[in-house]
């Protein structure tokens, strides 16, 4: 029974290879309890196929979750790609515009303060901020892609900012 549980436990935790080891534990158990086996050698056994499968398959489990690079669901998604402006995002703090990131239409605010960002743009997503996207415009074209955990270039405004 216990083995159920804990495979079940792992389908509805994909990836993360956290409840398999104990379910690989319970069902070993298992099997020596169906054999005769004193219940203090199941725990045993129990306890040590579980620490040498986690010891095992945790690794693994980081490693796929960390290769999977960007977020797949979700507005942060979009940090690093590049959208246009669908309609003018105006120079003033929180005024917000349209742009298209590939099928969707998101609000927009322009990631330096003080510069408006006219219609047909090409823009750089550098944050979310709750429901809208911070954008930073692209004059000279668009990017190169960016590389797995690379920070969003930074614009003359915001260098001086941090100096």
């Amino acid at each position: 029974m216990a083995t159920v549980v804990f495979v079940s436990g792992e389908l509805l935790t994909p990836g993360a290879f956290f409840f398999l080891p104990f379910a690989a534990g319970a069902f070993l158990a298992s099997v020596l309890a169906f054999i005769g086996v004193g219940v203090g050698w199941e725990f045993v056994a129990f306890l040590a196929v579980s620490g040498g499968s986690f010891a095992v398959l945790w690794p693994i489990g980081r490693r796929i979750e960390r290769k999977s690079g960007r977020s797949g669901v979700g507005a942060n998604r979009w940090v690093g790609r590049q959208g246009v402006v669908l309609s003018d995002i105006p120079a003033e703090v929180g005024g917000t515009g349209l742009i298209r990131l590939e099928r969707e239409k998101w609000r927009a605010e322009s990631g330096i303060a003080g510069v408006p960002i006219r219609q047909g743009t090409p823009v750089l997503i550098s944050r979310v901020h709750g429901t809208r996207l911070i954008v930073l415009p692209l004059e000279d074209g668009p990017l190169p892609p960016m590389e797995q955990g690379a920070a969003p270039p930074t614009t003359d405004s915001e260098q001086g900012a941090q100096q």
